[in-house]
């Protein structure tokens, strides 16, 4: 029964002399056991009551905020996989490094550009390059004033520069800093001994191209050469070179030779090959990345209790990655009729597809590959070319990380939209129809309560005027 029908109730059925009880006339009315209503949460439960639709709203929200989550995780652990195989796919990466091999380091080293073509040579290093040098007399320590001296300087094709000591230049200091300050591709410094302090003066290069005078007149200061700039003299593979710097390029493709010491007549064989430490690294972190990837997908077609699958589970660009990444692991690379390559696929080379469809390295298999059959290996990742297995995965991973038009871009763009809408739908629902409805209940509970609050006066008088009248029917 309401509380407007247990009130009529009441009022209809009152046959009694006595006066009413104004508690049960309340009660009846309000519900409760005392006057009045609680205004705010009467409000609050109905417009929550109301929200209903919007609630559901932003439970979809939620859902596609945590499928873009999902999204951008897979599209960055994608984009690793896709740098990891564009790498070996480079002319200059990781499967074109080579590095070089010294029989005798303490003479000769070296090292290869990308690319360098793997054989050995032979260096022999008769003498290595020098850089011309003069020392000046001995005085007693770098502050002792300097006689009066004209010190000339001729660099190699260059111009004479004399400075004169004895007046603004008085001591080894003041001696050096004006033969650094000169420009002259030479540098100054004071060496203390036990004889005292000297000025040394040495060519910023080595070889011939350095050599430079010294000469002094007026005074007993005076300069000497201690050594004269020359250039380095080797043989590579039988050929005579003469090099002004002890750091040869251009003699043998792709790599420098760095000269340690001379040593006329010791052959030393300098081997360029792959570096196959490079390649392994560049391998192996293409299986990480990979098994990274995968798991990650295959997280989203996992049952869990309590939870289901996961997010993206009927997501179709995830169901199509997850196949493709699958799908790839059969290239074959295409070698010619009557071939003996034995390195074709990744199984060839010790990387084998386990149950979950992650990958395994069988490390002394791979290594046996890289070490008698680097060129197979490379073939296989990087084809004739650049069409082999790196390439096809490329194509296949860009087709969803492009942000052009990559499936994940598509996907992100159409949750974005979603969402949107969703919240325009949220946004116009509030304004339109849960803000008014709050006012309204706002409005109309209040008045209610003014009413009950007036009412036990009411009945106070409704009551007199029965028991008046029930007074006059007894006479």
């Amino acid at each position: 029964m309401s509380s407007v029908s247990a009130l009529n109730s009441l009022l209809s059925g009152s046959n009694s002399s006595s006066a009413l009880d104004l508690s049960e006339i309340l009660e009846a009315a309000t519900g409760a056991s005392t006057p009045g209503i609680d205004v705010n949460a009467a409000v609050s439960a109905a417009v929550t009551a109301a929200e209903a639709p919007e609630q559901a709203w932003e439970s979809q929200q939620t859902t596609l905020q945590n499928q873009t989550s999902a999204l951008d995780s897979l599209q960055t652990d994608a984009t690793d996989l896709d740098n990891d195989v564009q790498a070996l796919n480079n002319l200059t990466g990781p499967l074109s490094a080579a590095t070089v091999s010294s029989s005798n380091s303490g003479i000769v080293t070296g090292s290869a550009a990308s690319g360098s073509t793997a054989g050995n040579n032979v260096v022999v290093v008769n003498s290595l390059a020098t850089a011309a040098s003069y020392a000046s007399g001995a005085v007693a320590s770098a502050t002792t004033d300097l006689p009066a001296e004209s010190i000339t300087i001729t660099p190699a094709g260059g111009s004479a520069t004399t400075i004169t000591t004895g007046s603004g230049v008085d001591t080894l200091t003041g001696l050096e800093n004006a033969v650094n300050n000169a420009g002259l591709g030479v540098t100054a410094s004071i060496i203390t001994d036990a004889n005292g302090g000297q000025l040394a003066i040495v060519s910023n290069t080595t070889g011939s191209a350095g050599a430079f005078t010294v000469s002094s007149s007026g005074g007993s200061f005076g300069f000497t050469q201690a050594q004269a700039g020359s250039n380095a003299s080797l043989t590579v593979n039988g050929i005579s070179i003469s090099s002004a710097s002890n750091t040869v390029t251009g003699v043998i493709p792709g790599v420098t030779l760095t000269l340690q010491s001379a040593s006329p007549g010791t052959q030393v064989s300098l081997t360029v090959a792959p570096d196959t430490s490079q390649a392994s690294t560049a391998i192996n972190q293409f299986v990480t990345d990979y098994n990274t990837l995968i798991t990650a997908v295959n997280s989203q077609f996992t049952y869990t209790s309590g939870s289901g699958q996961g997010v993206l589970a009927e997501d179709p660009t995830v169901q199509t990655l997850q196949s493709d990444l699958l799908g790839a692991l059969d290239f074959t690379s295409t070698t010619g009729s009557g071939s003996s390559e034995t390195v074709t696929s990744l199984a060839s080379m010790g990387i084998t597809v386990n149950s979950d469809g992650t990958l395994s390295v069988d490390s002394t298999t791979l290594n046996s590959a890289l070490q008698n059959n680097f060129s197979q290996v490379q073939n296989f990742f990087q084809g004739t070319a650049l069409n082999g297995f790196a390439n096809s995965m490329d194509q296949q991973l860009t087709s969803f990380i492009s942000p052009a038009d990559g499936a994940f871009t598509v996907d992100l763009q159409s949750i974005s939209s979603e969402n949107t809408s969703l919240q325009d739908d949220i946004n116009n629902f509030q304004t339109n129809t849960i803000d008014p409805l709050q006012k309204q209940l706002q409005s109309e509970y209040s008045q209610a309560e003014i009413a009950l609050q007036q009412l036990p006066g009411e009945l106070k008088d409704v009551d007199a005027e029965l028991g008046m009248n029930n007074s006059s029917s007894g006479n």
